[in-house]
């Protein structure tokens, strides 16, 4: 069966790439950090390895997936973002994790924008992110993005939370796109220094 073509997404300040074998490293650290409490961590050196070959896999098997967050100047990697929707998902997830020294810089919020804008194109009639009610920053986030949280909806086990994206017709030229724009292009500006707690 011949492999999916990950694309390539660029933004203002990333490139978005599928993952490969060289980006391991910041990826089992993070998983196996405090960091990844809310996403099933922190995970021993196996369970790593064998998560980081399923994000790999899941392009195969779904045809989409998690891109490799990098740095368009520097290509240092701050983390992954994009579609996930292994067995047992009800719905299809736009997923993010930022590595622990890279967070409130709104790199989360720039490749989530750009993932979602990028499945939306190609047909995808809307999403959701299932977050743990304790993950404070997810939920922030996903509100900043026009997540609104779905008590209706099937969650994965009981556990967590179900934050409904808006579809593309309602976030398409809305108010609501242009301001996360705007909040992008804050942060891309170095003069732009946030106060208070970490939004990504």
């Amino acid at each position: 069966m011949p492999h999916t073509a990950i694309p390539t997404i660029e933004t203002g300040r990333l490139v978005l790439r599928g993952p490969q074998p060289e980006d391991y490293p910041n990826f089992k650290a993070t998983f196996a950090s405090y960091r990844s409490r809310f996403m099933g961590g922190p995970l021993n050196p196996y369970e790593a390895w064998m998560l980081y070959a399923a994000e790999i896999g899941h392009w195969d098997i779904r045809g989409f997936g998690m891109w490799m967050i990098h740095d368009k100047d520097t290509d240092d990697t701050y983390g992954m973002a994009g579609g996930w929707q292994p067995a047992g998902w009800p719905e299809r997830e736009i997923a993010w994790i930022i590595w622990p020294d890279k967070s409130g810089k709104g790199y989360a919020l720039e490749a989530t924008h750009a993932v979602r804008a990028h499945y939306y194109a190609g047909g995808w009639d809307g999403a959701v992110s299932y977050i743990d009610p304790m993950n404070l920053d997810s939920i922030r986030l996903a509100e900043r993005l026009g997540a609104v949280k779905d008590k209706t909806a099937q969650t994965i086990d009981g556990s967590d939370a179900v934050y409904r994206h808006p579809s593309p017709a309602a976030l398409d030229g809305s108010q609501l796109a242009h301001g996360i724009e705007m909040e992008i292009g804050h942060y891309a500006d170095p003069m732009f220094k946030p106060k208070g707690w970490a939004l990504d």
